[in-house]
């Protein structure tokens, strides 16, 4: 039986459940690409993850960021800055 945990939603909207070990790649690539580049446009985080990630992962990796992203708001590491378009993110400091 896997890991899972349930993913938080920034709006309190119901998570997901989702594998752990997929869970940890992703937030690690993301914040990973986050911290590299200070501020960042959500769909540039998606694109580099998709390129670093297409080998070593099975799935559907923009619904994994997506999903995982959120969670990461929700959670306070991952700040979206306001009044951008398209939305950019930075880690929560």
């Amino acid at each position: 039986m896997t890991n899972k945990i349930l993913t938080l939603h920034p709006e309190g909207k119901k998570g997901v459940n989702i594998d752990l070990g997929k869970y940890n790649l992703i937030k690690e690539t993301i914040i990973n690409i986050v911290h590299s580049n200070g501020e960042i446009s959500y769909q540039e985080v998606n694109k580099i993850a998709i390129e670093e990630l297409m080998h070593k992962f099975s799935g559907s990796i923009p619904w994994y960021v997506v999903t995982v992203k959120l969670d990461l708001e929700a959670r306070g590491i991952l700040e979206r800055i306001p009044n951008t378009r398209p939305h950019k993110l930075r880690i929560n400091e």
